[in-house]
């Protein structure tokens, strides 16, 4: 989400005569270490006749220095930028280790370089009696900083003040009130002398117009805002410098966008220099208007800008129409849960404890609404490297001249109100399926987990992890050994029936035979996927290598595919792992 605004500042000083203008220094363009980006920027100065050069002071604050040749009567100023009031978090930073409570000290080397930011004044009874009243109780300085900073802005009341120059925080704290820049500087020696480094900040504050009301607390701007404002920053280690507004009570934010940060007020003054003895009229206009912002959850679009939208969806579907262009989706649409956007299973994770129940309601709502009669098929889909299973494919399909392919819903199982079937309820499949298709249940073969591989994983374990504990790292690897080891190896999990459709005479038929296996028993690839599969698919379970290669001579009859002598080669497979 992104608000681009254009501030416009202009400044002008008409005098009541022709006069000599000494070296100006205009400190009005944003500083090196703003936080909110500068799209655009520009500068203009009147009279023409003049001669500008930018510079940087000793603390990298940009100056534009003017120097005019003639007389002038008039001496007007004027910037114009553009910035984007990207939402900055003005907490996030770290602090180093040593600095993450006050009362804390600098390191010598920075205690060096900061020393001008340390310079503290002999300020009077009331500054002194403030400063005793601050607890130094260890505390997180985050914590002690908000508090501090809150304080002053309850305590000094916030006034608009014409005259120029800063009040001594004396003089601030005895009146109880002034100006941004008078409560900064307050909060400046404040800092300083509890040890902190701090400087002074002149620059643009900005306050737009909130999309919402607040439910609680400070309503806000009433209408978007900006005006020339003053803040402090403290030198926080591993942090840098960090913007405090004691005016507001809060820290500094994408709004705060400074133009001079100095040891002291009366060099970060936005125009300074000299003229001749004169009457001056003065004159200060500013403003901020929008200029671009992106839909949001608390702006979305208005009812106008929809109709404009469809209005040019409308006419494209038109021009698309009038040349014959057809228009078709592909790729892979992604779709995350609202409910857990930021869950690994929705942004890394292969598999999770709610993707598939989710994909597969999913799925059902696009039948009922797009393809009612149409035939759901759930089954494997993509296997990346590095993953131990391949994905799911949630996959619908339908005729085009609406004839329903699958009437009845209620026969594809649900995801949550799968039931875990045995290795009965296996035998007990074979033997209908066998007598539905005509075919000898006698070449069912049982089919198990393979010993060797389960044995030599336990026996890698460290000696502290029990095979179904919950402490391997891998969840998966976890899954699979808690259920092979708490059901037994010597167990069937399922049963394979070589399957082959062919044909008799001008009728189809289905087909069984023996698989012939090098081992004494059919022993499954390791695994988590169904033992089902078929040759013309990978990563099935079967281990097809394994069975002998089949032979069509009428006379092996114990080899390949049999159905009324007929020999053909394939396979199929009933798993108890809840479905086929």
């Amino acid at each position: 989400m992104a608000i681009r605004v254009a501030l416009y500042h202009e400044t002008s000083y008409e005098y009541d005569r022709l006069i000599s203008l000494g070296p100006q220094t205009i400190r009005l363009r944003p500083a090196p270490h703003t936080r909110t980006p500068i799209v655009a920027y520009s500068l203009r100065i009147e009279p023409e006749g003049h001669f500008l050069n930018w510079q940087q002071d000793p603390q990298a604050n940009y100056l534009a220095r003017l120097v005019f040749p003639e007389r002038v009567r008039r001496f007007r100023v004027v910037v114009d930028l553009v910035a984007e009031m990207t939402v900055i978090n003005p907490f996030d930073f770290f602090l180093e280790p040593a600095a993450e409570k006050f009362p804390f000290q600098y390191e010598a080397s920075f205690a060096r370089e900061l020393i001008p930011f340390r310079g503290r004044l002999d300020c009077g009874p009331k500054f002194d009696a403030l400063v005793r009243s601050i607890s130094r109780e260890p505390t997180r300085t985050q914590d002690f900083l908000v508090a501090l900073n809150q304080r002053l802005s309850r305590e000094i009341k916030y006034l608009i003040r014409l005259e120029p120059g800063v009040q001594t925080p004396e003089e601030t704290l005895g009146k109880g009130s002034g100006s941004c820049r008078d409560t900064s500087w307050l909060l400046v020696q404040v800092l300083r002398h509890l040890g902190l480094a701090a400087r002074f900040v002149s620059g643009y504050l900005i306050q737009l117009k909130p999309d919402e009301k607040p439910l609680e607390g400070p309503a806000g701007a009433a209408q978007d805002f900006t005006d020339l404002h003053a803040w402090c920053e403290v030198y926080l280690p591993g942090a840098g410098w960090v913007g405090l507004d004691p005016t507001s009570g809060l820290l500094a934010g994408e709004g705060h966008i400074p133009l001079a940060a100095t040891p002291e007020p009366s060099s970060a003054a936005p125009v300074s220099g000299a003229l001749d003895p004169c009457e001056c009229e003065f004159e200060h206009i500013m403003r901020v208007t929008r200029i671009h912002e992106d839909p949001r959850v608390t702006k979305p679009y208005t009812d106008e800008q929809w109709a404009r939208i469809d209005a040019v969806g409308q006419a494209v579907d038109r021009e698309l129409a009038a040349g014959d262009v057809r228009l078709t989706m592909g790729g892979e649409p992604t779709f995350i849960s609202i409910d857990d956007m930021d869950g690994p299973e929705w942004n890394v994770s292969a598999v999770g404890p709610n993707k598939r129940r989710l994909s597969e309601a999913l799925i059902r709502r696009l039948r009922e609404r797009y393809a009612p009669g149409g035939l759901l098929h759930f089954g494997q889909g993509k296997w990346y490297p590095g993953e131990q299973l391949p994905r799911w494919s949630l996959a619908c399909y339908w005729r085009k001249d609406g004839h329903p392919i699958w009437k009845n819903p209620q026969l594809i199982a649900a995801e949550d109100k799968q039931t875990r079937f045995t290795f009965s309820d296996a035998e007990r499949f074979v033997e209908l399926l066998a007598a539905r298709l005509e075919v000898d249940a006698g070449y069912a073969v049982p089919a198990f987990e393979d010993p060797i591989h389960f044995v030599r994983r336990e026996g890698q374990l460290p000696v502290n992890v029990d095979p179904a504990d919950s402490k391997l790292k891998d969840a998966e690897e976890r899954t699979r050994l808690r259920r092979v080891f708490s059901r037994g190896l010597s167990e069937p999990v399922g049963y394979v029936l070589p399957l082959q459709r062919g044909t008799e005479g001008k009728n189809q038929v289905w087909e069984s035979g023996l698989w012939l296996l090098q081992g004494k028993h059919l022993v499954l690839i390791p695994g988590d996927s169904p033992i089902s599969g078929n040759r013309s698919r990978s990563g099935t379970r079967p281990p097809l290598s394994s069975v002998l290669p089949t032979c069509r001579s009428p006379v092996a009859v114990r080899c390949g595919w049999k159905r009324r002598g007929t020999l053909r080669a394939g396979n199929a497979c009933i798993g108890s792992g809840g479905w086929t």
